[in-house]
């Protein structure tokens, strides 16, 4: 007969814990994230006194499309939606070429004065000009109410630059470059032609984070954009999403009714917009899923 160890049978006990720990914790979080967004698409598909009564939860009350026709009858939507693609898309190939090629010599030990330069590049992820020096200097190089404004504060993340790094180190041996080189490959064909083809994973993570950052970002467009046929989709929103309330001291009669219908309106046109500046990301991320984590996690393997 057989004994069973009581150490192994309480070590699998609290692995066994430990897992349903885990997962109840996942859950829990997965439930915090999805409920909000539920409730999002679920108001934008309502009536608007429904919305504004607090009737609406989990699924929709007074089922109407009039949210969507009014976001697709304004034409500032549309003038959004072009600019910020415009800008997401250019912004994410400048901010992966320039990416590139930062982490890339940092990976090699050939490069001289390669600590040097990392510990000037994490220095500026601690301490920063501020505000006011950025706009100055955005303002001096003549920027202001250009796309550039929007591209070059940002051009390179330190953060990605050590993670695609980390992600040479570990994935291009230095002997494959040494092999190259005896077979007369230069550096930039090298990076060409080996390096970029087997990085397909850490750059779709790239890609991924900085479209992401393109696409939400707004802060930057109200600083230094004054031309409205230039406002990226985010603006527009804010705007409407911060339109104060209306005074309604002075309306009697129909005026207060055409009010209110124009007030439940505004309410379920946030919704809409809301769902209909996330649908682009939301379509992209499933493509670039299963780089994501991978190339996450390769590239925080070593600092």
């Amino acid at each position: 007969m057989v004994r069973k160890n009581p150490n192994h049978i309480k070590s699998l006990g609290i692995d066994r814990f430990f897992d349903v720990l885990v997962y109840v914790l996942a859950t829990v979080a997965f439930l915090i994230i999805l409920l909000p967004l539920i409730n999002v698409v679920v108001c934008s598909f309502s009536g608007g006194r429904a919305v504004q009564t607090g009737k609406v939860l989990l699924w929709p009350k007074d089922t109407t499309l009039d949210a969507y026709k009014m976001v697709f009858e304004y034409r500032d939507i549309w003038i959004g939606y072009r600019n910020t693609i415009y800008y997401t898309v250019v912004g994410t190939l400048l901010n992966i070429v320039f990416t590139t090629l930062m982490a890339y010599p940092l990976s090699r030990r050939q490069l001289r004065g390669r600590a040097f330069i990392m510990r000037i590049l994490v220095f500026t992820m601690m301490f920063s000009g501020g505000l006011i020096p950025n706009y100055l200097l955005v303002k001096n190089l003549h920027l202001i109410n250009t796309s550039w404004a929007l591209w070059l504060p940002g051009l390179i993340s330190v953060y990605n630059v050590i993670v695609m790094r980390t992600y040479f180190q570990t994935t291009i041996p230095d002997e494959l470059l040494e092999a190259a080189q005896i077979d007369g490959c230069s550096n930039w064909a090298f990076l060409l032609r080996v390096v970029l083809p087997v990085s397909k994973a850490i750059l779709a993570v790239m890609v991924l984070l900085y479209a992401v950052g393109h696409w939400n970002t707004y802060f930057n467009a109200m600083l230094y954009l004054s031309d409205k046929k230039k406002y990226p989709l985010q603006i527009f929103l804010r705007d409407i999403l911060i339109s104060t309330d209306i005074d309604m001291s002075s309306m009697t009669g129909s005026n207060v009714q055409e009010m209110l219908r124009r007030k439940e309106m505004q309410i379920i046109m946030k919704y809409a917009l809301i769902v209909v500046s996330s649908v682009p990301i939301l379509i992209a991320y499933p493509f670039v899923q299963k780089y994501l984590v991978k190339g996450v996690m390769i590239g925080s393997v070593k600092g």
